[in-house]
């Protein structure tokens, strides 16, 4: 699946992964390939990210490494658009 993460200053993250976890407001839930649309708020936490990820060197500083291997994006708030295996992550 795709995923983009845009934030108000830039573009953070755009490629191919296998999974995202996401912070919602009623907890952490998973988007795999062909998972249901969706289209949620998200609270403060981390976006985890799982696949073969590279980043652009002008925003790596703001991404660490977590526990197997995910990518993690700390985030205050933002939403969250999945449909037709994309997902767009608006993060604050």
């Amino acid at each position: 699946m795709y995923l983009e993460i845009v934030s108000p200053e830039a573009l953070l993250f755009s490629g191919e992964v296998t999974s995202v976890i996401v912070p919602g407001l009623n907890g952490d839930f998973e988007m795999l390939n062909n998972h249901a649309s969706i289209v949620s708020v998200l609270k403060e936490g981390y976006v985890k990210i799982s696949g073969n990820i590279q980043l652009n060197k002008d925003v790596e500083d703001k991404f660490t490494k977590g526990d197997n291997g995910k990518t993690l994006l700390k985030i205050n708030s933002g939403t969250i658009e999945m449909k037709d295996n994309k997902v767009i992550v608006l993060a604050d």
